[in-house]
This record gives structure tokens, C-alpha cells and sequence, in this order.
């Protein structure tokens, strides 16, 4: 069973992410991109754990891919199986990364959500988007 931060954190980032943008465009102009590409990766954020709490401020995200694989940031040939992933925290685009694993130093106390997207070789997302969300606290800096 999801924890209610969780499902909150997940509905806030969903919310987030739709204000970026619906894929739409002002009548009379043309969508520079067309339209995205839907990839059968699937992703899931093994460390942290939902509802995990950390005593230590150093917080080691490690990510789950399967279906696709990672490529470097300056890519630009557009595949569903290909892309990188964009790692946010508290809302706040924290990393664009070709990488697994990685460190979130020094956390403030409290609570956290931490949401990873595989996105497309241009940075913008996959239709309908890959993306893995946790929430967690750290106990103390």
C-alpha cells in the first residue's frame, strides 16, 4: 500500500510536470517537435525506499532501467529504448544524468520526494512519460 505522502508527492509532480506543457500549440504555429514517441522502458527507483527514514544527510539514489538504456547527455538521435534520466527533488530538477546511481549530499531534515523521469535524447519526455517516484525523510544534518 502506497504511503498518503507518497500518493500526494506523486499527485504534486504529476501537476508540476502538466504545467510544463500538454503537448499543445497556439493556433497558427507548428510543433517544432511532433509528436513524442512512447518507449517501453520501464523504471523503477530501488534506494531510497518509500517511506524510508535516513539518520545519515547523504542520501544514495540508485535506479532501476529495463527495456531501454542510457546514453550520453549530447545525443541526439531520438529512440524509444534510448535516452537519460532527469532526477528531481522536492520539486527541483536536481540532475540530467546517463548514470544509475548517485549521491544526494546533505539533506535538510524532514521529509522528501524524489522523482526520476527517462526522458527522450532531446530532454523532453516520452508519450506517456516513464516515470518513478518515492518519498522519504531524513532524521537529522
Amino acid at each position: 500500500m502506497r504511503s498518503p505522502a507518497l500518493v500526494a508527492a506523486c499527485l504534486g509532480v504529476t501537476l508540476v510536470i502538466g504545467a510544463c506543457g500538454d503537448g499543445s500549440t497556439t493556433p497558427g504555429t507548428a510543433d517544432p517537435t511532433g509528436p513524442r514517441p512512447a518507449s517501453s522502458a520501464r523504471l523503477a527507483i530501488q534506494a531510497p525506499r518509500d517511506g524510508q527514514t535516513f539518520d545519515d544527510p547523504d542520501v544514495e539514489v540508485r535506479v532501476r532501467l529495463e527495456d531501454a538504456r542510457l546514453v550520453d547527455l549530447t545525443t541526439t538521435d531520438i529512440r524509444p529504448d534510448e535516452g537519460h534520466l532527469h532526477v528531481m527533488l522536492d520539486d527541483t530538477l536536481v540532475s540530467m544524468t546517463g548514470e544509475l546511481h548517485q549521491t544526494l549530499p546533505r539533506l535538510d531534515p524532514g521529509q522528501h520526494v524524489l522523482t526520476v523521469e527517462f526522458v527522450a535524447a532531446d530532454h523532453l519526455p516520452f508519450d506517456p512519460r516513464v516515470v518513478a517516484g518515492v518519498a522519504f525523510r531524513v532524521a537529522r544534518s
